[in-house]
């Protein structure tokens, strides 16, 4: 049964958002929590329906062991009620979350996926930079922020009891 239901989200859903799902899944794996746990992913815009993730994102998952499937798609208001959580990348996604919520309490459920890393909080380093038009080393960077950010968060999730 199902504790919980995350959505990353980022702009396109072709690099950061389907990272964390991929990051996210292959921790709950190794936890022993598949089944306690449902994971997706989405973008807040359109540009890349349907497009698998970002080759420079899926090889830098597998050269940690981590595989990254799926098919890019844009974030619904189904969505709104389907998540327990919409995890976004950034500040210009969760604002974008926030304006497309259909209520006070589904832009409540949106967050900063970096809120969950307390490194990150204490930084004041919220946002999983884009690696779209960088280098290589960008996609590895973001693989090590939302690492950590998801080990936060399903710590924070089994601290409340919800897995």
């Amino acid at each position: 049964m199902c504790g919980v239901r995350l959505l990353f989200v980022c702009m396109g859903n072709i690099c950061r958002s389907p990272t964390a799902e991929a990051v996210m899944r292959d921790l709950v794996a190794r936890e022993g929590l598949d089944g306690a746990v449902e994971i997706d992913s989405a973008g807040t815009g359109a540009w890349h329906v349907g497009q698998p993730p970002d080759r420079r994102s899926t090889a830098a998952a597998k050269a940690r062991g981590i595989v990254m499937e799926g098919a890019a798609r844009q974030v619904t208001g189904a969505d709104f009620e389907a998540y327990d959580l919409l995890l976004a990348a950034d500040e210009q996604n969760a604002a974008a979350l926030r304006a497309a919520a259909p209520d006070d309490d589904a832009a409540s459920r949106v967050r900063l996926l970096r809120e969950y890393d307390p490194a990150a909080v204490a930084a004041k380093d919220l946002e999983v930079p884009d690696p779209y038009y960088g280098g290589a080393d960008g996609f590895d960077d973001v693989i090590d922020m939302v690492d950590a950010a998801c080990r936060g968060l399903l710590d924070r999730l089994r601290a409340d009891g919800r897995v």
